[in-house]
């Protein structure tokens, strides 16, 4: 019985040694700095001209945006990663902590900024909601600090494709008493009473594409990153500084990228994988291959048969989201880096979202990157005004609704103080933008993450049919954001070195 087994670990080790990583985004990327630092033969394959996937720009003009994640938490996670390929963060990609991390402005005037410290934010709780709750905000404060700790080690940085990853009884239970498996708004509303906090701490279920009743409070997790870890920004480059020393650091290492050329499939014998082959004809003979690129796409026709995941054949996509960037011919004195107008209605918003509707009275995060110097003319600015959106899967008739979206954005922007937009230089990312940039549904936040599709239920970051084949990115474990993309391409790494240990 063990003699085949035997003799199809030596085949393994007499094939091809190198790697292909497939997508040079923040997952592909991180992948390729932990196998190039370990000192493998690495080639990552890109098929826009440039590093960054999700994490990308666009120009307008004499004007640059950010067209991915404006929000940057846990440094510490990208100054992990920098150090796997022998490199400091600090030389790489100085970050400058955001003060505030966000300014949140309500409907009926009244604000609240999101400051570093204990005592700095409960004196903000203080003068907004009065002492009673600056009182309940500490202890739930110390509770987001305690979720955090107990998940960590059991979720989020763990490999969920191994054994060894299935928790423990005693931190099921912990997290259990800790609230974790309530839903985020009843666990939020548990120990904060003034309804302008509550959503303070809950509008992060949108990062997972849920509404906050039904988030599990698990996810409050985010709201520590937010909240009590620290929002950050690249102090030269916006946030496309960071797929660009990445790859920077990536070569460095060793690793080789081929750009503007397409993975159009994964080769495969009986023993796994044995090559990528490339749109242009070449075929680059691998060992491993780590697919950092939209896995719903990829399942449809780069992966072999055998690598199909029964879990996306009916995925459960996020929410997408309709973004306006304007090139703006002045300064905004006094305005935060990250502002969250928060409209009158709350709980019907995210109904609509559930039903495919627009929002009747959205949220809007405004995002106006004032130390990215060279994304404007001097004396000019942009500015980014993101509105949650349904995704594609409804039978919303976007030609006819984008139009109508833009309007009235345009209206509630000049109504909220940031004068009349009409004629400023616009670009307009809507949700079959998003799809012919090639998200799935027309949503860059990928599957959400209800209970089936979280943690171990998500997609796996190794076809177990296929040896060889990894995936890292949004779509696998621990999901969606900054800090847990990065992960999966370091954990995809991990598992490539430990077969070869």
């Amino acid at each position: 019985m063990g003699a085949p087994e035997v003799r199809t670990r030596t085949s393994r080790r007499a094939r091809h040694d190198g790697i292909v990583v497939i997508g040079a985004g923040l997952a592909g990327l991180a992948a390729a700095m932990r196998l190039a630092g370990a000192g493998r033969e690495v080639t990552v394959v890109e098929a826009e001209n440039e590093p960054g996937g999700c994490c990308g720009t666009a120009s307008l003009g004499p004007y640059r945006f950010d067209t991915g994640p404006s929000v940057l938490t846990m440094p510490d996670v990208l100054a992990g990663t920098f150090a796997t390929a022998g490199a400091e963060l600090s030389e790489w990609l100085p970050l400058r902590r955001l003060d505030p991390y966000y300014r949140l402005n309500y409907h009926d005037g009244s604000s609240l900024d999101v400051v570093a410290g204990a005592e700095e934010m409960a004196e903000q709780v203080r003068a907004l909601c009065g002492p009673a709750e600056a009182v309940r905000y500490l202890r739930f404060r110390r509770l987001l600090s305690e979720m955090f700790q107990a998940e960590w080690k059991a979720f989020i940085d763990r490999d969920m494709t191994r054994a060894r990853a299935l928790i423990r009884p005693y931190a099921l239970a912990r997290l259990a008493a800790l609230g974790g498996f309530r839903n985020l708004d009843g666990l939020v509303r548990r120990h904060l009473t003034d309804e302008r906090l509550v959503r303070a701490h809950t509008f992060q279920a949108l990062y997972v594409g849920l509404s906050p009743r039904r988030a599990l409070g698990i996810y409050a997790v985010i709201t520590h990153m937010d909240t009590v870890g620290g929002v950050y920004f690249p102090r030269r480059g916006g946030m496309r500084a960071i797929p660009l020393a990445m790859a920077g650091a990536a070569e460095k290492a060793g690793a080789r990228f081929k750009y503007g050329v397409r993975a159009t499939r994964v080769e495969t014998d009986g023993l796994g994988v044995t090559a990528v082959r490339l749109d242009t004809g070449e075929r680059i003979a691998a060992g491993h291959v780590v697919v950092a690129c939209d896995r719903v796409a990829a399942q449809r026709g780069l992966l072999p048969g055998e690598a199909d995941d029964r879990r996306l054949r009916r995925p459960r996509f996020s929410p997408s989201c309709l973004v306006a960037h304007f090139g703006l011919d002045r300064r905004l004195p006094g305005q935060a880096h990250h502002t969250l107008h928060f409209g009158r209605e709350w709980a019907s918003t995210f109904k609509a979202l559930e039903a495919g509707r627009p929002q009747p009275d959205p949220s809007l995060l405004v995002t106006y990157p004032k130390t990215d110097g060279d994304a404007a003319p001097a004396g000019h600015a942009t500015l980014s005004v993101l509105e949650p959106t349904a995704n594609l899967a409804g039978e919303a008739d976007w030609e006819r609704l984008t139009p109508l979206l833009v309007e009235r954005l345009l209206e509630r922007l000049d109504a909220l103080g940031y004068g009349d937009l009409l004629t400023a230089p616009r670009l307009v990312l809507d949700p079959p933008e998003w799809l012919r940039r090639g998200h799935s549904a027309g949503t860059p936040f990928a599957l959400d993450h209800r209970f089936t599709q979280t943690a171990w239920f998500r997609p796996s970051g190794a076809a177990r049919r296929v040896p060889g084949l990894h995936f890292a990115g949004m779509y696998t474990a621990p999901g969606v954001g900054v800090p847990p993309v990065l992960i999966s391409g370091r954990l995809a790494a991990e598992r490539i070195l430990e077969t070869h240990r």
